[in-house]
């Protein structure tokens, strides 16, 4: 069974994130380790998690939790770059109270540094961050490569994952419409596409798809997400991507522009009445 859900609101704690899963169809969840604008953490309650922790002995929910946008390992000014340090270090120990989950993040934005020096930040503070002992998986996740954005070429994650230490403790959450709008053309190509995710990265480093259509054309670098089948990379290959034998046995995400949570119990139902176990 394909193992798929959206981003939710952790407002209101893990048993309500579980609980609206079950409402639309899911079996996996994404949601922002903080505000994400940035703030402290909130605090963990206990007494959500046991009652999540039950209905997760049903589902075996997918976890991915979502770093906070202002997190930029890479920034050129000290302040940042360090603040951004310490909440990475501070939401790895926090997705480490739910098991098998995923911590992702954007790479950052070298803002002006150059990406050399900007992908060595970035390893330098995986390094700092990540401990032996975790169980956090953190994914690095591919990027349009609008700006000065690092992420936006295979090759650019690949490195910063060369510099890591631990390397087990990291993989790669691939977003498709941030790779099309990079000019991976996983619409016409999509093996094409992953036989150079797998030679420059490697395609085991894989954990977690953000499922998403495109409102920009290949190539644009714009990273405007679009509904599932409304856009530019269209239904069919999106589906072929949920089936594709390399991926269909990840967790996929969606973050598809929405009203409300009956637009991902829509999506859901689509997916899953195309895929393929």
């Amino acid at each position: 069974m394909i193992k798929i859900g959206c981003h939710l609101s952790s407002s209101k704690g893990f048993k309500n994130m579980a609980e609206n899963c079950k409402l639309i169809g899911a079996n996996a969840f994404q949601y922002f380790s903080r505000n994400p604008r940035g703030s402290k953490a909130k605090e963990i309650n206990q007494a959500d998690l046991d009652v999540f922790f039950e209905i997760d002995k049903e589902i075996h929910f997918g976890v991915v939790a979502h770093a906070p946008y202002v997190l930029n390992l890479c920034s050129k000014s000290e302040h940042i770059r360090n603040y951004s340090k310490v909440m990475l270090e501070e939401d790895i120990k926090n997705s480490d109270l739910i098991p098998e989950s995923f911590y992702n993040l954007h790479p950052g934005s070298h803002t002006g540094q150059g990406t050399e020096t900007g992908i060595k930040q970035i390893s330098d503070a995986l390094n700092y961050a990540l401990k032996e002992d975790q169980k956090t998986t953190v994914l690095l996740e591919t990027m349009a490569g609008k700006g000065s954005e690092i992420g936006g070429k295979f090759e650019e994650i690949a490195q910063i994952i060369k510099n890591v230490n631990l390397k087990e403790k990291v993989g790669v959450c691939l977003d498709t419409c941030h790779v099309f709008d990079g000019g991976y053309d996983i619409a016409g190509n999509l093996e094409k596409v992953l036989e150079q995710f797998d030679e420059i990265i490697g395609i085991s480093k894989l954990k977690v798809i953000h499922l998403n259509d495109s409102k920009n054309a290949l190539g644009s670098k714009k990273d405007r997400h679009e509904q599932i089948g409304k856009g530019t990379i269209g239904l069919e290959n999106l589906i072929n991507i949920t089936n594709n034998k390399y991926l269909k046995d990840l967790v996929f995400i969606l973050e598809t522009p929405q009203e409300s949570l009956e637009g991902y119990a829509q999506e859901i139902k689509l997916i899953k009445s195309e895929h393929k176990d």
